[in-house]
């Protein structure tokens, strides 16, 4: 059995390592090491997202659309936790902002600190996939079962609760749409839950509400307009 100072290291170890990897994730004071051969301790805390809709903007955030800006939220739950929206309207269509984000295997390519991204399998509508990190030579490893619907334009995901991951939960969406008054443009909206325990510093919690929304859509963006 590790220490207590030994699991503190852990604990504050795996919060940093998911704020610097941007990557959709809530870490959770009990995390342990994952183990795809062992349940979840739970089938999930974080609130699910199955049919997602596109988001009101004010006239202000409209354009800031319009002038190449992004608008991003912060959604404060009553009981505990939120979640982290972040808006953007990319020239691209979206078939090709499509065969970015369900590019799985090409995200350590994209992403910092992801070091492994691999499709396991699919099933109907399931994409399951496994994800590892590797900060300060910690790896953090987590399963995530994401549901893509084409017709509605929407990639939802939440933990993969069957395994063990090192994350407490996981939940949150992609939604791709013809961008409302832009000619040419995609919007796209990202959500994420974000739930930190008290023992988490709040620069970690800034890290994970700020900085991993102003670069969530980002790399989509770039690799989509490439394209």
């Amino acid at each position: 059995m590790p220490s207590r100072p030994a699991r503190s290291a852990r604990r504050a170890s795996l919060a940093l390592a998911v704020a610097l990897s941007l990557a959709p994730a809530f870490v959770g004071a009990e995390a342990e090491a994952a183990d795809a051969s062992a349940p979840h301790p739970h089938k999930g805390k974080a609130k699910k997202f199955s049919n997602p809709t596109a988001s009101t903007l004010t006239a202000e955030e409209s354009a800031k659309l319009l002038a190449g800006g992004a608008v991003r939220k912060q959604v404060k739950y009553a009981e505990a936790g939120g979640r982290g929206i972040s808006i953007m309207d990319v020239a691209a269509t979206p078939e090709q902002i499509w065969s970015v984000i369900l590019d799985f295997g090409s995200y350590p390519k994209w992403i910092d600190q992801l070091s492994s991204c691999k499709v396991l399998s699919k099933s109907g509508q399931h994409i399951f996939v496994e994800f590892e990190l590797k900060v300060l030579g910690m790896g953090v490893q987590y399963w995530i079962d994401h549901t893509y619907n084409k017709d509605k334009g929407t990639l939802t995901w939440q933990l993969d609760y069957s395994k063990q991951s090192d994350l407490d939960d996981s939940t949150g969406y992609w939604l791709v749409y013809p961008a409302p008054d832009h000619p040419g443009f995609t919007r796209v909206e990202y959500t994420v839950d974000i739930r930190v325990s008290g023992w988490v510093p709040s620069s970690i919690e800034d890290m994970l509400a700020k900085k991993g929304l102003e670069q969530a859509t980002g790399w989509v963006k770039k690799q989509a307009e490439a394209r």
